[in-house]
């Protein structure tokens, strides 16, 4: 694209010699500037899922656009892939459009604001941030339809446009916009307060450089991602094998009754870069549960999962990008081609984390997890309130993190970095809703020498008539366990209707009436366990049995009998050993069953029919 940055003083930013000391220095103020994004924003959005969950991602890049502090890289370039024209001094960028950007964003309710910084007259850094809009127009509150075939139905979707043009606000670009919208007043404040975030960040990163000098600051951001580079180079020699390996993984189905869809990764390392081919992943859906996955995203998501695994002290950033290769086939589930509907890629968004999980564990499978992260459940409830206003809930929902090498995994949580959940008194104060139940699952952790998290059990009690909607997943496949740990239970959604019938509902399900007076219990689904059941300490499981997350006949489950409250050391030695011989070999990875074992008995065990095997007749480009 035709590009520029106008600039009034051109003179080139020169690399300069900086000392350690000033280079922490530098590094922890663009920290700071990070975190005060995330202050600015909670304090002045307005609607709960980025006040109150957090669901934005803030960054300061380099000149160049390399992501330097922040969560997620790969915004700048695919914006600039995307934007014709200059860019000045006092310009801010609104998109949200995936396949405009390369997928820089990756479905039309997450909106990105983008500032060039510069400082007396010359570009020298940028910041950007997104967040999860509450509504963006489209065929459902909430603008995720299950049913869109394209996205041109999931609600408007905004070119990179100026928002703002040398510091003027475009007041008819954004009234345009927000028309299109079921809560303008919400949008209005949360697009505001990203602005305020970005511009934050923007005079903290002058400050720095107006203490330091210019060419300090830029030879610093420099250094940072030098320091990056060198440490995910010694990762990957150490974590990916030259000897290619596979692993894969299931969506449950598309919420119009075909499925599972296969998510298929092969990765090894070649000529000291990390390969990741996604060949053999199914073709892009004919729904919405498609994921366009940007390749500097998965870069990022590779990044931070295998620092964090390492050295959680190491700065993330973008600084790597040239040591992964990521292959991502047209016309798949994770590349669909325009106009395909892409509102629902969280569910795939959340599986890729499990895949790459197994991926990396085969190698080393003493310090794998199990699966957990597996998705990120939705729930929307809208309609008009006894004062005839419209309401609007969105709120996303946590499962259990999966068993690890260095413990349990945490019940009812989430992995999102940042991510924190609203208050039941929040819910309760702003929507016609009563939260009746927020409760930890027993025995929904997968069993393991660690147990995995327990999924969280919410019951809500709806006040108004109006209409839900349900997005998640692992309600068919397990979310499976590792090194002989057991898969964790699968998500449930029941609707007790104010006359006492029950409806079990699909994990993906819209325009669902309810009555005031009706029930919804949204259970989600546990974490796996991660190793030997039969091996973990007796009196551990007393413990999990006397604080309500493993029951009594769930002990037994690990081989452990517990009778008055205390452990049966006879019994337990008997039981172990008996179910030891049952077992027999322990696998790598327990899946609960092949996909055709799982889907011939889901009926039995759900409520609800397998779905159909995806017919594709998608041309790959």
């Amino acid at each position: 694209m035709n590009n520029k940055i106008k600039q009034t003083n051109t003179a080139e930013l020169t690399r300069i010699d900086v000392d350690t000391v000033t280079v922490d220095i530098i590094e922890n103020a663009l920290r700071n500037a990070r975190e005060e994004m995330d202050a600015v924003l909670f304090r002045t959005a307005m609607s709960p899922g980025i006040r109150e969950q957090g669901d934005c991602f803030p960054m300061i890049a380099n000149k160049d656009g390399k992501m330097v502090v922040g969560q997620f890289g790969s915004f700048i370039h695919g914006f600039l892939s995307a934007f014709e024209g200059e860019l000045e001094e006092g310009d801010i960028i609104l998109t949200n459009d995936p396949y405009m950007t390369n997928a820089a964003v990756s479905h039309l309710p997450d909106w990105i604001i983008l500032v060039p910084i510069f400082k007396e007259g010359r570009h020298i850094a940028w910041t950007a941030m997104f967040g999860h809009m509450s509504d963006n127009g489209g065929m459902v509150p909430g603008s995720i339809p299950i049913k869109a075939e394209t996205i041109f139905q999931e609600g408007i979707r905004i070119p990179p446009t100026k928002l703002y043009k040398k510091g003027v606000l475009q007041r008819d670009i954004l009234e345009l916009i927000l028309h299109n919208v079921r809560t303008p007043q919400w949008n209005r404040f949360d697009l505001n307060a990203l602005v305020a975030a970005c511009k934050t960040a923007a005079k903290r990163c002058q400050e720095i450089a107006e203490r330091f000098g210019d060419d300090m600051f830029y030879s610093t951001m420099e250094i940072m991602l030098e320091r990056n580079h060198v440490a995910m180079e010694a990762i990957i020699n150490m974590l990916v094998p030259e000897e290619p390996r596979v692993f894969e993984d299931y969506l449950c189905d598309d919420g119009v009754g075909m499925g599972p869809y296969k998510i298929r990764c092969k990765m090894w390392r070649e000529n000291g870069k990390a390969i990741f081919d996604f060949e053999g992943t199914d073709p892009q859906a004919k729904s919405s549960i498609n994921f366009y996955l940007n390749e500097d995203m998965f870069k990022m998501f590779f990044g931070s999962f295998t620092i964090n695994l390492v050295d959680p002290q190491i700065l993330f950033n973008d600084g790597f990008y040239d040591l992964v290769d990521v292959r991502i086939p047209q016309g798949s589930l994770l590349k669909p081609n325009f106009p395909a509907a892409l509102s629902g890629r969280t569910h795939a968004l959340g599986r890729i984390f499990d895949v790459m999980g197994g991926l990396l564990g085969q190698g080393a499978p003493d310090a794998m997890n199990a699966a957990g992260f597996s998705d990120s459940p939705h729930l929307f409830y809208s309609g008009y309130d006894d004062k005839g206003e419209w309401f609007q809930l969105f709120q996303i929902g946590f499962g259990g993190i999966p068993g690890r090498p260095v413990g349990d995994g945490p019940d009812g949580h989430s992995l999102w970095p940042g991510f924190t959940n609203v208050p039941n008194e929040f819910i309760e104060a702003y929507f016609p809703l009563r939260v009746e139940t927020y409760e930890t699952i027993p025995d929904s952790g997968g069993p393991g020498f660690h147990r995995g998290g327990n999924g969280l059990s919410v019951g809500y009690r709806f006040l108004c008539d109006g209409a839900i909607a349900i997005h998640d997943d692992r309600w068919l496949t397990y979310p499976w366990g590792v090194n002989g740990g057991l898969p964790g239970k699968r998500s449930t959604k029941r609707l007790i209707r104010e006359d006492g019938s029950t409806e079990t509902l699909p994990a993906k399900c819209e325009g669902i009436v309810v009555k005031a007076g009706d029930v919804l219990y949204f259970d989600t689904w546990g974490g796996g366990g991660w190793g030997d059941p039969f091996d973990r300490e007796p009196n551990a499981v007393a413990d999990d049995v006397a604080r309500g997350l493993v029951s009594l006949e769930g002990a037994r489950r690990y081989g452990v009998v517990i009778e008055n409250g205390s452990v049966n050391d006879t019994e337990t030695q008997r039981l172990r050993a008996t179910l030891k011989e049952e077992r027999g070999e322990v696998s790598l990875f327990n899946r609960g069953g092949t996909i055709e074992e799982i889907k011939a008995k889901a009926k039995e065990e759900t409520g609800l029919a397998a779905p159909v095997s995806p017919s594709f007749n998608v041309a790959r480009q």
